[in-house]
């Protein structure tokens, strides 16, 4: 059974970095689309930015210049260097891997940046 494990996390004063790191292991297929998605509470899971086997990046809005994605997409790692952090990317963060044509979620790790 596919498994994907984060690391990284925890508490950052604002303006502050943090990377986020997470691996797949037990796959069969090729991966596709590596990404990361967050959530904050009180509101829905939110792509934050994402690779795909071709090579195309996508960030949202919110990210776009503080952080950056990347990662070896034959080796199933993926990394999220956050910076210049801000209280409102306060959230849990989930890895998401595209395996074949199946998706696949980390469990999900805490960011807390403090003002």
């Amino acid at each position: 059974q596919v498994r994907l494990v984060e690391s990284g996390g925890g508490v950052v004063q604002a303006g502050g970095s943090q990377r986020l790191s997470c691996a797949a292991s037990n796959t069969i297929f090729s991966t596709n689309v590596m990404g990361w998605y967050r959530q904050a509470p009180g509101k829905q899971r939110e792509l934050v930015a994402q690779i795909t086997r071709g090579g195309t990046f996508a960030y949202a809005d919110s990210v776009k210049g503080r952080f950056t994605i990347s990662g070896d997409i034959t080796k199933n790692t993926v990394y999220l260097q956050m910076s210049s952090l801000k209280p409102e990317d306060t959230a849990v963060y989930y890895c998401r891997f595209v395996i074949g044509n199946q998706a696949y979620w980390g469990q999900g790790t805490q960011v807390t940046v403090s003002s």
